[in-house]
């Protein structure tokens, strides 16, 4: 989301200028493994976590985990993406949950995500990558298969895998109404990557409603040793936006 201004390839490089020694992306899928890696190891940064292959991003596709017949080519999917994550040496994988298809159920979808996460944290485990999941607000995304956080919770506990994880973004969790500091301590064992970003629009902490000032103090105060991935829309020019950082930079 930030450096779109940049080819994908060239963003390594930018991010890295600006001080990230990490990265995260939604995709690396159209181009070859050894390519991005080779990327991120000339730019000199982590690639820390990418999603699962969707059939289309920009028609709509959001992933297929939770869609019923479709197991086999879920599973390809992971393999696929683990072939991505060890060119890349990347321990975290977000498997999307993907849009719940016409005539299916609520539940029946969850009782499919539930099952292919089952075997997907089993086999990511194997590969020693960690699987997370993340609920998206129904605002941005709507109709995705893992839509609110009790949601994810419950899914988290029928997995009840060691190797399947929260990923925790600020702006879905306020976007859904839920308090965001309490919701983060609370949950604090289970999450594995934290997102940011300011509600209403997306934009740079700062910009809007939350209380950063709270929410980066108590993630500081928390022991939580992960990454923090800068998840927004950029208002303007991406690099010009990073003076939010300075304040919380320690």
């Amino acid at each position: 989301m930030l450096y779109t201004e940049h080819d994908f390839l060239d963003r390594f490089d930018a991010a890295a200028a600006d001080g990230f020694g990490g990265v995260e992306f939604v995709s690396p899928f159209a181009y070859s493994p050894e390519v991005v890696a080779a990327a991120a190891k000339a730019a000199g940064v982590n690639v820390v976590l990418f999603n699962s292959p969707v059939a289309d991003w920009d028609a709509g596709g959001r992933g297929n985990a939770c869609h019923p017949g479709e197991g086999q080519a879920f599973r390809d999917g992971i393999e696929r993406a683990i072939d991505y994550a060890r060119a890349m040496d990347c321990p975290r994988l977000h498997v999307m949950a993907g849009i719940v298809p016409d005539g299916v159920s609520s539940g029946e979808a969850e009782a499919v995500f539930i099952d292919n996460l089952a075997w997907a944290a089993e086999r990511l485990a194997q590969a020693g990558i960690v699987a997370l999941i993340e609920p998206i607000n129904g605002v941005d995304m709507p109709g995705y298969g893992l839509s609110r956080l009790a949601q994810a919770e419950r899914v988290l506990a029928a997995v009840e895998h060691a190797n399947l994880r929260l990923q925790f973004d600020v702006y879905h969790m306020a976007m859904t109404g839920e308090e965001v500091v309490a919701s983060f301590m609370r949950l604090l064992p289970r999450i594995e990557h934290v997102q940011v970003a300011d509600m209403p629009g997306r934009h740079e902490p700062g910009s809007g409603t939350v209380d950063f000032q709270g929410v980066f103090a108590a993630i500081g105060k928390s022991g939580y040793a992960g990454w923090v991935g800068a998840e927004y829309r950029p208002a303007g020019g991406t690099s010009v936006g990073l003076a939010w950082r300075a304040p919380f930079a320690s």
